[in-house]
Parts: structure tokens; C-alpha cells; sequence
């Protein structure tokens, strides 16, 4: 990093702090802001690290222009949420592209002040990103698509918090444009799902799983990189670039794939319960209990 863009994000970052903190150093009667409650709350270091990188951090300082009450609803990751994907210091968040990082933030956040009392499941919630949010209820709990929420209606001067367990991520477009963000590291610095682009287009399915008006919703358990490449030691076949795909049957990765779709409208784990659940590929799959612990929670 040059030194003169190293003093303009230190400046950005002193800049931000100060918007957040003024307000109760000067003013501890007025109720704080929601950046400022990410602020004063050790469990959101991460939270309010990722909002300074990701440009949010002054939006979520003020009120809500479009709002009449100049409110907005935050449902907070928690740093542990942020522990779930890797990222347990502020540093760890410079593998996230800044682009994707301001997406996810806002795919966090709503217009308005939503309650705890209307939030019921089989209710969506439109996020500042675009895309819904689904409320799930899995006997007691409360999710927000794979997401629990674990405490409530915490009141802000500009709106309402309610504190989560994992984090959303949301990249607006659907699956394959999904994987293809990905894998143009569009979303993480170093590149992700380039092996399942490349097995998608080499086996032709990039046409049935385009979302387009009308067409169904599917989901996808997506192997990474490295599941190819273990892949591909089991088989003997060595798969050491995305290209080396090719070099298995068309008919055989096609069917690999379709193993790994199911056409269910579109599920969140926790939607799922345990058993059999039915792949494209047409052999079974067993799912395990729910436990309210994965790495990701995603939407398109």
C-alpha cells in the first residue's frame, strides 16, 4: 500500500470513529446511534470494522432519509458470527473485496423500524441491497434465512437492532452468476468455485440453472476448489486447474452435479430437517439433524 493511500484510510478510518463515539462522549443523554451501539459493544468489533471498510459506517450514524421516522433495522452479526467464516481479527476482512463486503453489509440492514413483534415466520423483509430476507421459525427459535436471531429490539437513536448468530451473505444475482462472481474473485481476493464454473459450463447446465421469470429455484450444495481436487485424487485423475475438468466424461460430471441440486424453491438450513432429501442427480442424499452450525449462510 502506497504511504499517501495508507494516510487517506487511516484519516477515513479516525474520521469514522469520531462519528461514531462524538455522540456519547458529548452527548451521553441522547440515545446512541446504531453505529455507535456497534461501536461501545465489544461483541461487534468485527461488525463495526467491516462497516469503516465497507463505506457503511456514516450511513448507519444518521438518520434514514428514506424513512419518515428516519429509521432503519440492523440485524448485527456478532463477532463469533464473524469467527464462523474465518475472519476473527479486523485484518482478516481485507480477503473480502470491498464491492461484496458493502453488499453484504447491506443485505443486513432494512428501511424503517421493524419490531420484534412483527417479525413472524413466512414473512420476507426487502434489505437495502434488494433482495428479501425470510423469516424461519424452527420450534422456539427465530431465524432469519440460516441466520438465529438472539436478542431483540435493541432501540438506536436512528432505528432498531437485532443481534444474529451468523452472517448473510447475498451476492443479488442468481446461482451461476453467483459462482461466476466467485470465481472472477469478485468476492473473495483469491478466487472460489472456479472448478464448479468450469464442470457447470463443460457439462452444459448453465442454461437450466439461470434464473429467469417463471423458472424454478433450486438449492445447491456447491463443492469448493479444493473438493475437486480431492476429487480428483480419489478418482487418480490429477485435477490441478479448473480446465482439468475436462478431462473426466461430460456424462459423468453432469451427473456428479445434478447430485449436488435439489429443486426445492430455494432452501436455507435451517428449512431442513433430517432425512432423505432428493437430488436432479437422482440418488439420494441424507441430510443430518439441524444444528444451527454451518460456515455460510447465502442467498441470491
Amino acid at each position: 500500500m502506497k504511504v499517501s493511500n495508507f494516510l487517506l484510510y487511516t484519516c477515513c478510518l479516525m474520521f469514522a470513529t469520531t462519528i461514531f463515539t462524538g455522540c456519547q462522549e458529548n452527548y451521553e443523554d441522547i440515545e446512541p446511534t446504531i453505529a455507535a451501539i456497534a461501536v461501545a459493544n465489544n461483541n461487534f468489533s468485527l461488525l463495526e470494522a467491516a462497516a469503516v471498510r465497507g463505506g457503511v459506517a456514516v450511513v448507519l450514524s444518521n438518520k434514514n432519509s428514506n424513512d419518515t421516522n428516519g429509521s432503519y433495522t440492523v440485524f448485527a452479526p456478532t463477532d463469533e458470527a464473524f469467527g464462523r467464516l474465518g475472519f476473527n481479527r479486523p485484518e482478516d476482512l481485507i480477503v473480502l473485496q470491498v464491492p461484496f463486503l458493502t453488499s453484504t453489509l447491506l443485505y443486513h440492514v432494512s428501511n424503517g423500524d421493524l419490531l420484534r413483534s412483527n417479525i413472524r415466520a413466512g414473512v420476507s423483509s426487502p434489505s437495502l441491497l434488494g433482495p428479501s430476507r425470510r423469516f424461519i421459525q424452527r420450534g422456539n427459535d427465530l431465524y432469519i434465512n440460516g441466520s438465529k436471531i438472539i436478542a431483540t429490539d435493541v432501540n438506536a437513536a436512528n432505528g432498531t437492532v437485532h443481534v444474529i448468530d451468523k452472517v448473510m451473505l447475498a451476492t443479488g444475482v442468481d446461482i451461476v452468476q453467483s459462482a461466476i462472481a466467485l470465481s472472477n474473485q469478485n468476492v473473495f481476493v483469491v478466487p472460489e468455485l472456479s472448478f464448479l464454473v468450469e464442470a457447470v459450463v463443460y457439462a452444459e447446465l448453465a442454461g437450466a440453472l439461470t434464473q429467469s421469470p417463471g423458472s424454478p429455484s433450486f438449492t445447491v450444495f456447491a463443492p469448493t476448489d479444493q473438493a475437486f481436487r480431492e476429487l480428483g485424487q480419489l478418482l487418480g485423475i490429477p485435477l490441478e486447474k479448473p480446465a482439468d475438468i475436462r478431462k473426466l466424461p461430460k456424462e459423468t460430471v453432469a451427473a456428479v452435479l445434478l447430485n449436488h441440486v435439489i429443486a426445492d424453491g430455494g432452501r436455507f438450513t435451517s428449512e431442513f430437517n433430517a432425512g432423505a432429501a432428493a437430488p436432479l442427480g437422482g440418488v439420494s442424499l441424507t441430510l443430518g439433524a439441524f444444528v444451527g452450525k454451518r460456515k455460510r449462510s447465502a442467498s441470491k
